[in-house]
């Protein structure tokens, strides 16, 4: 017998740092630099309560002496002085975006995971039934298609809003904002699955699922599903930046989250009323945040995009 002891097995985290899409990652420096502008800019909103050196919502303590003081320069009645300057009601320009941006953030993701369970749902029932079933999902999708997609959530938030009684309406505008723009986005997720379904139902390992009588619905979660998410995770990733900037445009328009609430849009909007008379910290650095944020993810999207093509490798 041989006394050369037997190779280890490598763990999980040993086989996920070989694999090709880390290799991909630790290779591609635009990824790694969207991915830590990403990562810092998501923290940051995560924990700003604790980062956030004051709380730009709270009434009792805002000073509005404090009102248009720019960026590092002593205000001349309070003395104070702010990182990024404050805004018409003495608000620190920092803090508001880290607050901003956690609302961007949050309606950005749940809008692309509705956005994802719907498309997906209905991609899978159209690609595995077929027939009536698929032609009517994707007429309805082929003329969504033809209205642009903010044009789309602004009517559904429009008629949303026309059903709640005004009392909650601010209460729930961020949710209805959610639906809107998760309801604007769901088929390009339906479209990449209904063809990835149909190629794949028709693969050995489905038909004997068929054979020895597996219920349609365990097929299609635990034998389909698995297969279709490589692209379905790249249309995430690309349109957590398009919902993130809908949100923003939406909330500049006026018809996003409220102004008790605003995000980065909302604050964009505040901004632009400035630009003019001088104060251009107001809008500048909301828009250079939304700017940062939504291109490095859109990057992390295009790289994600060429690590899963194996035609790239």
């Amino acid at each position: 017998m041989s006394d050369i002891p037997p190779k280890p097995v490598p763990n999980a985290v040993a086989r996920a740092w070989d694999s090709d899409i880390a290799w991909s990652f630790r290779h591609s420096p635009l990824a790694i630099i969207a991915a830590l502008v990403s990562v810092v800019i998501i923290l940051a909103a995560v924990f700003a309560p604790w980062i956030a050196p004051h709380d730009p919502f709270n009434p009792a303590s805002l000073n509005l002496m404090d009102g248009f003081t720019p960026p590092m320069e002593p205000n001349q009645f309070t003395g104070n002085v702010y990182w990024l300057g404050t805004d018409n009601q003495g608000r620190d320009v920092f803090s508001t975006i880290l607050y901003g941006a956690r609302i961007s953030l949050f309606v950005g993701f749940m809008a692309v995971m509705f956005a994802m369970v719907l498309g997906i749902s209905l991609g899978l029932i159209a690609g595995y039934r077929g027939g009536w079933v698929d032609s009517l999902l994707m007429r309805v999708a082929d003329v969504q298609l033809t209205f642009p997609s903010i044009l789309l959530a602004l009517l559904i938030f429009g008629v949303a809003r026309g059903f709640i009684p005004p009392a909650y309406r601010d209460a729930m505008a961020i949710w209805v904002l959610i639906v809107a723009i998760g309801l604007s986005d769901w088929v390009q997720y339906a479209r990449v699955v209904r063809g990835a379904t149909m190629v794949e139902k028709s693969k050995e390992y489905v038909q004997a699922a068929r054979v020895i009588g597996a219920h349609p619905v365990k097929i299609l979660i635990r034998h389909i599903l698995p297969n279709v998410m490589g692209p379905v995770l790249v249309i995430a990733t690309i349109g957590l930046a398009l919902a993130i900037i809908a949100e923003a445009t939406l909330s500049f328009l006026g018809v996003g989250v409220p102004p008790t609430q605003p995000s980065l849009g909302t604050l964009i909007r505040i901004g632009q009323g400035f630009l003019f008379s001088g104060e251009w910290w107001i809008l500048l650095f909301p828009s250079i945040t939304l700017l940062a944020l939504a291109l490095s993810v859109n990057l992390l999207g295009d790289w994600l995009r060429d690590a899963l093509n194996p035609r790239l490798r």
